[in-house]
């Protein structure tokens, strides 16, 4: 297949897929952290009818994530909110036979679609917990084996693996693995990074 990987510079879910034998690029308006020859340095918006089989987008969740209430009524926010959802509508209605679109809870559903299935990193052993949705479009949902160790019962179990505080700092400094985002100036591009699991369970499922 031909997959397209919008909104992504570190192909996680671009190499799942090369390595699973498909022609797969992600595009992205920064450089990537991978293979430039795998790579379209663009606004995605002029790629979408390129000829893919499979699209698998990870729109910008800063406006529209339900993380980000608390500056939702900040000047200029609403515009950029209505932007975001104006971005995320022309992926999910791109001329594209399967799509997934991955974002966290957020203002996106039911506003441009209902969600599809919510999934977890931890359901394919990375070592977090970021309630995270998947908008599908011709594809089922993801599969993950409930008798994993980390759940309890059948019901999904948060895994006490990451914390959000090392041992002797300071309460309320928010980490992402042994990362302080509170002090990075990558905050955001850190927490874009997708998860190799997920990456992986899409590339065998999908592909």
């Amino acid at each position: 297949m031909r997959v397209l990987v919008a909104c992504e510079f570190s192909q996680v879910v671009c190499k799942a897929f090369r390595d699973k034998g498909h022609e797969a690029y992600s595009c992205d308006i920064l450089p990537t952290e991978g293979n430039p020859a795998w790579h379209i340095q663009d606004d995605v918006l002029k790629h979408l009818d390129d000829g893919w089989d499979l699209m698998i987008a990870h729109p910008d969740c800063t406006y529209i994530s339900y993380a980000g209430t608390r500056w939702w009524n900040d000047e200029g926010r609403i515009w950029k909110r209505l932007e975001a959802l104006q971005f995320f509508a022309k992926l999910w209605t791109a001329p594209i036979d399967k799509i997934c679109i991955e974002n966290p809870m957020g203002c996106a559903s039911p506003t441009i679609a209902k969600y599809s299935q919510v999934i977890q990193p931890y359901y394919w052993g990375d070592a977090e917990s970021k309630r995270t949705c998947l908008w599908l479009k011709s594809l089922p949902k993801l599969e993950y084996n409930r008798d994993n160790p980390m759940f309890s019962d059948g019901t999904e179990v948060k895994p006490k693996v990451y914390g959000y505080y090392l041992k002797g700092k300071k309460k309320g400094q928010p980490m992402y693995g042994n990362i302080y985002l509170k002090f990075s100036e990558d905050r955001g591009k850190i927490r874009s990074v997708f998860w190799g699991g997920i990456a992986q369970a899409m590339a065998e499922q999908w592909g």
